[in-house]
């Protein structure tokens, strides 16, 4: 059941925020990735080295950047990220959604959808955007696919916590 958004605002993020993304960061990819990546490495992450990443970040954001939040009832529950793509073959005018988490207990309440819609409003017309995914995460990957993404056929290696993981890419517009 989708419960009323009514009271969940999605605004640009700022410093303040840092701590409280930091702790939905790393609430989200413990249980995201939950029996996918060891539970050494998921105990492992550090919400307060994650907390002063993002302070850093949006202390001095990266060029053409943003960051945008999303808050129930006064909390921070979710966190959305857009800018230029980091990827080599990608055009120049080419956008990439970095980050994209929820905090667990806000999964499947149509948050997640608001903070896409507020990313891909950003976007302008005829752009393309890309997102990358690991492949086991196949929730995310059904979520990227009903906001209207494709897997481009581009894969990549990534290591977590000493494991490798296909990451596939998505692609829209």
């Amino acid at each position: 059941m989708v419960e009323d958004l009514h009271e969940v605002a999605i605004r640009p993020a700022t410093v303040a925020d840092a701590d409280r993304i930091a702790e939905v960061h790393v609430a989200s990819l413990r249980e995201a990735y939950k029996g996918v990546v060891s539970d050494e490495y998921l105990g492992g992450l550090d919400v307060r080295a994650r907390a002063a990443t993002w302070r850093d970040r949006l202390t001095t954001p990266a060029p053409d950047t943003t960051i945008w939040v999303a808050v129930e009832d006064g909390t921070v529950v979710g966190f959305a990220s857009l800018g230029p793509s980091l990827d080599e073959d990608a055009e120049r005018t080419t956008l990439q959604i970095y980050t994209i988490y929820l905090e667990p207990r806000a999964w499947g309440q149509g948050i997640a959808r608001e903070l896409m819609r507020t990313v891909l409003g950003a976007v302008p017309g005829g752009v393309t955007v890309t997102l990358w995914v690991l492949e086991a995460n196949q929730r995310a990957a059904h979520f990227y696919r009903r906001n209207g993404f494709t897997r481009d056929g581009v894969e990549r290696i990534e290591e977590i916590g000493g494991q490798q993981f296909t990451e596939v890419r998505y692609r829209r517009g």
